[in-house]
């Protein structure tokens, strides 16, 4: 039977904006590798009644619970108590786990404040955690269904324990699973036609989970898959990944989840041994700035034009004033000229250009705010593509951005 886990991160201070639990993220990658796959996570304020009503309900779900946090020797430290109240155990005190405190307070050379003592306090059943960076011990508890664990809260403490102590206990409970996760990274269509697409090939399956996350102009649809071996997950994603693959292949731009769309380009770029230099306008740099965030960018970006007037597109491109007149910034043709100007200036191999209404102002009838036009120059010529990217600012140029580097990574391709 797979294993699954719930994770609560016990804090007040970790549910204001001055706070944030990382230890969730640790203690999920240290899951995941051992195949457990993490069905929740919550974070719970000190309050005695509230946390044990969230490891009574974590412990009905899951076969691991594991909390970080609320172990220490104040009276604010609840997890102890509320952990025993949703067993139904008492807590005891242990004698070895006081005898370890008092030695760490001597070597230290500090008195022992009492109140210390709450940390030898264990919950009937539990193994002591050894934890060689602090005073609170981490707890073991073996449950009919699987394992809870308290782990404490600073993370110079719970990571140690979580790699040397936690992970060793829980192979004996877990089932040997292999957990691994297929990525498609899209761009080129929307959510819901992706989703249209792809659906009917997803949804046969509850293993592997099939997420669609969204960001703007970019999608990424993963699936996760669990096994008992790597063969068979291997096989599982095999079976469900290259349909949706083949269904969506003229989008799919990497299966590297790491790999963003400009690095895709610059890699290509490489590959062809070609150069690109830019001109924009409404994007104002946006498509420079990404292709030399990547390092070794000097590689393939010779240089770009932000020229957000008529003037310099005059000045520095060498564009028309009668061109402009008749047709407008915003068209076909001084897109074209715009992106054939950039490659004649820097003798880059290809050059995009960008030219379009941003809004909140601007647009005709013909071309209302969200149209941009998009020209690429090469060694086979030069074209253009109108796109229409909605009405909001930050969208039209972000999306802009985004079909400028796919329409280069779509002619690299061929």
């Amino acid at each position: 039977m797979r294993k699954r886990a719930e994770i609560i991160a016990v804090g007040t201070e970790l549910l204001t904006p001055e706070r944030v639990d990382t230890n969730s993220l640790a203690i999920t990658g240290h899951l995941n590798q051992l195949g457990v796959e993490v069905i929740a996570k919550h974070v719970v304020g000190d309050e005695r009644e509230r946390l044990t009503d969230a490891f009574r309900q974590a412990l009905e779900r899951a076969e691991i619970v594991i909390a970080s946090g609320g172990l220490g020797p104040t009276e604010d430290d609840l997890t102890r108590e509320a952990a025993a109240a949703a067993l139904g155990r008492r807590l005891d005190r242990s004698l070895e786990q006081e005898t370890i405190l008092i030695r760490r307070f001597r070597d230290l050379n500090r008195p022992m404040p009492d109140n210390n003592l709450r940390q030898a306090q264990l919950v009937e059943g539990a193994e002591a955690m050894e934890n060689p960076n602090g005073t609170a011990p981490g707890q073991f508890i073996s449950t009919s269904r699987g394992a809870l664990a308290l782990l404490p809260g600073p993370p110079r403490e719970l990571e140690p324990m979580v790699a040397n102590e936690l992970i060793p206990r829980l192979r004996a409970v877990v089932p040997p699973q292999v957990i691994k996760v297929r990525t498609f990274r899209i761009t080129g269509i929307g959510e819901s036609a992706l989703d249209e697409a792809i659906a009917p090939i997803y949804t046969k399956y509850t293993n592997p989970v099939t997420t669609v996350l969204s960001a703007i102009g970019d999608l990424t649809v993963q699936l996760r898959a669990q096994c008992p071996t790597e063969e068979e997950v291997d096989e599982l994603l095999i079976e469900v990944g290259n349909p949706i693959a083949e269904r969506l292949r003229e989008y799919i731009y990497t299966e590297n989840a790491a790999e963003p769309l400009e690095g895709v380009v610059g890699r290509l770029l490489r590959l062809h041994r070609a150069t690109v230099a830019t001109a924009e306008s409404c994007t104002g740099g946006m498509i420079a700035s990404r292709l030399t965030e990547l390092a070794g960018s000097s590689d393939f970006f010779v240089g770009g034009f932000v020229t957000y007037s008529e003037a310099q597109k005059i000045a520095m491109l060498g564009i028309s004033a009668e061109l402009l007149r008749r047709e407008s910034a915003v068209s076909e043709k001084v897109a074209c000229a715009m992106a054939d100007a950039a490659r004649s200036r820097t003798g880059a191999t290809h050059a995009l250009s960008v030219t379009g209404y941003a809004g909140p102002t601007g647009g005709t009838s013909d071309d209302p705010i969200g149209t941009v036009y998009l020209g690429i120059a090469g060694p086979s010529g030069t074209r253009v593509v109108r796109v229409r990217h909605g009405n909001d600012r930050y969208r039209i140029r972000m999306l802009a951005t985004q079909s400028a580097l796919n329409l280069l990574r779509r002619t690299l391709l061929g």
